[in-house]
């Protein structure tokens, strides 16, 4: 009689969800956008309890370059993968031809992995301030958005979220400020907002 270990028995119990997984066709389109804190913490938020449940999941953050807590956290988690596609610094003013070309570079990587089928979630952090920039054409978004397979939940953030996407989303969630203490002169604190 063969004995498994449990690092196996847990490995074959994550498979089988995995699979029961991806089985159901109810995957999603949420957004979280609004001018309120806490699109990206609820967009991760939600990648970790996927993750908790076997599912293989993909963040991809527009407009970031710089080095945020969460990703030494992320990094740790065998089933996330996250890449970022923007420079060290937020776009002040206008974007430059970096910012376009840093966009423009995740996009095709994201619709590349949509076709591939290899994720469960797919995160598109800061999309809607891409397409607020025009480093990304709205038109060939929604044209992706629509096509996708039911397959991969998708989960797109950040402020001022295109009428046309809000359309198509099964989930929008608009973060409301009502009172923030950057008003007050308080700057961004790691661990906090960083």
């Amino acid at each position: 009689m063969c004995r498994k270990t449990i690092v196996e028995i847990v490995e074959s119990a994550l498979q089988l969800v995995r699979k029961t997984l991806l089985k159901s066709n109810n995957k999603m389109i949420q957004i979280y956008t609004g001018h309120g804190k806490g699109k990206t913490t609820a967009a991760i938020g939600a990648a970790i309890r996927a993750s908790g449940a076997g599912m293989n999941i993909f963040i991809a953050q527009f407009v970031k370059g710089m080095h945020y807590c969460e990703l030494d956290v992320i990094k740790t988690i065998p089933n996330i993968t996250l890449e970022q596609f923007g420079r060290d610094c937020f776009i002040e003013k206008e974007p430059t031809q970096a910012d376009i070309d840093a966009a423009q570079l995740g996009w095709a990587k994201v619709r590349t992995l949509l076709q591939q089928k290899k994720y469960d979630m797919v995160i598109l952090d800061e999309l809607c301030i891409a397409l607020y920039y025009k480093l990304i054409d709205l038109n060939e978004v929604l044209v992706v958005m629509k096509s996708i397979d039911r397959k991969t939940e998708i989960i797109i953030t950040g402020r001022n979220a295109p009428d046309a996407l809000v359309e198509i989303a099964d989930l929008v969630t608009k973060m409301r400020e009502i009172k923030h203490y950057y008003n007050n002169g308080t700057q961004a604190r790691k661990g906090i907002e960083y």
